[in-house]
């Protein structure tokens, strides 16, 4: 438990560092993937160590996972520099939503009934983020932000779908996408306002920071515990990560959202929290978990 939730506060950091490099949201996105392939690699030569080459059926999905992987990030960079870390990343957690729909939409996985009570009450919370009726709003632009937020769950939310139709393996497949998602950043920056691909300092050694941090040691730590942990576990985890990073936010960054977003965010928060709990087995024996509640088991950032 100690080692999950040191994982969740470890990803909390990474809207927060990104605000700190101080760096355009392209060339954050760009570098963030850029560190982390190195160690990547090494993870994913262990692993093939211990279980043998990937399968090349896996390679697709994990390539076409790194190209939906770059969206994520260049989107939700951008939602960090219209909204800010902390209301940014509580929007990273609608991912859980858009995958029960896509999945009863693709694999006619019909979403728990929780699930479905809660949705509505989450867009409320979004709309109260967007500064809409709140002439108070934090952001550069409110608006902006909470569009880029949303396209980042869906990027995010095709992510996820794209990884659990691999092999079954963590490092492998991240690997991969992560070399493609670097690529892919490179190309799609002019399009997303361009990547500065000069290091400068202080600016690169934040960037260096989220990468080994956040990007590499935190999901490794996730990625370790939570298939371990019982469900109520992860449902604590979406709780923690977020409101961390808007504290951090607050404390570190001076970002003070206004009474109505931060409302929002605690509608969005509890929202998820009621709507992602997880069903209890079949009187015939142990369900297989869906899709929606295999997304709970990753998180945003």
């Amino acid at each position: 438990m100690l080692i999950a939730i040191a994982g969740a506060l470890i990803i909390s950091t990474s809207g927060p560092l990104v605000r700190l490099s101080e760096v355009s949201p392209a060339t954050s996105a760009l570098f963030r993937c850029a560190y982390a392939v190195p160690p990547m690699l090494v993870l994913a030569w262990l692993e093939r160590r211990r279980l043998g080459p990937m399968p090349l059926r896996a390679l697709v999905p994990a390539w076409a996972a790194g190209v939906v992987f770059a969206f994520d990030l260049l989107f939700w960079h951008h939602a960090i520099d219209y909204v800010g870390a902390g209301l940014a990343t509580v929007l990273g957690n609608l991912q859980v939503f858009l995958v029960a729909f896509a999945a009863w939409a693709v694999f006619k996985e019909r979403p728990a009934t929780r699930l479905m009570v809660a949705t509505p009450v989450v867009f409320a919370g979004v709309v109260l983020i967007s500064g809409v009726f709140d002439s108070a709003a934090y952001g550069r632009d409110p608006v902006m932000g909470v569009l880029a937020g949303v396209a980042t769950s869906v990027s995010y939310a095709a992510f996820l779908l794209l990884m659990k139709a691999g092999p079954g393996r963590s490092a492998g497949p991240l690997a991969h996408a992560t070399v493609v998602a670097t690529v892919a950043i490179a190309l799609l920056s002019p399009v997303f306002g361009g990547a500065d691909l000069v290091p400068e300092w202080p600016a690169h050694g934040w960037l260096l920071v989220l990468a080994l941090g956040p990007q590499v040691l935190g999901w490794s730590l996730i990625t370790y515990s939570l298939p371990r942990q019982p469900a109520a576990l992860t449902a604590l985890l979406l709780l923690v990560q977020p409101m961390t990073t808007v504290a951090l936010s607050a404390v570190a960054l001076g970002e003070r959202p206004s009474a109505l977003q931060l409302a929002g965010c605690a509608v969005i928060v509890l929202g998820v929290l009621y709507g992602s709990r997880s069903r209890g087995p079949s009187p015939g024996g142990r369900r297989r978990p869906s899709r929606e509640e295999e997304a709970e088991q990753v998180l945003p950032g």
